[in-house]
């Protein structure tokens, strides 16, 4: 039988696979290769370091964050499918959660520079138009969820056995109200 030939694309793979099942802690060059089924030495030809391999394993988790969320998220209730989505990914994925939540976002030295980065550009007129404020108001809403979504998001994601679904809703809901009386307080 002809030997596999083992490919980056694989061997990014394999890391994002044994990420999700096991977390970071589980991504190392012989649970790489054992996955594979294949020797060490291939990993080493394409991961000159595990610092490249994380990058790759970044990227990978963002690109399933992304499809993940483009697939959960309804657009007729864009605003809130969307911390829902992230919610569920957090209790589905909490490996991935995690991965997505730590990596660096470079070039980054303010909330409003990370919201322009981040987040979709089309939820500042949605709100605008669901709630009637301002655009400016609109933005602060959504940053202050985004926030405290990503927050409950992490809480999720590192409990055991869990907080319910049901719950991390619960709150969202108590903070939106906040944040959109304080939003309408202030118009």
């Amino acid at each position: 039988m002809p030997k596999q030939r083992i490919t980056k694309e694989m061997v990014i793979e394999a890391a994002f696979e044994l990420a999700r099942q096991g977390g970071l802690e589980q991504v190392l060059v012989k649970n790489i290769a054992g996955h594979l089924g294949c020797s060490v030495q291939p990993i080493y030809s394409y991961c000159s370091s595990m610092e490249g391999l994380r990058k790759d394993l970044e990227e990978r988790t963002v690109q399933f964050v992304r499809d993940y969320l483009r697939e959960n998220i309804d657009p007729e209730d864009l605003f809130y499918s969307t911390g829902y989505a992230y919610i569920r990914l957090a209790k589905e994925e909490p490996n991935l959660y995690r991965i997505y939540f730590t990596y660096k976002r470079q070039e980054i030295a303010s909330l409003e520079e990370l919201y322009q980065k981040v987040s979709n550009p089309e939820m500042a007129a949605y709100l605008v138009n669901k709630f009637h404020i301002s655009e400016e108001k609109a933005k602060a809403l959504h940053m202050n969820m985004l926030i405290y979504t990503q927050g409950m998001g992490a809480i999720l994601a590192i409990t055991e056995p869990g907080i319910s679904e049901d719950e991390a809703r619960g709150q969202l809901w108590q903070a939106f109200d906040v944040f959109l009386q304080k939003a309408r307080e202030e118009e």
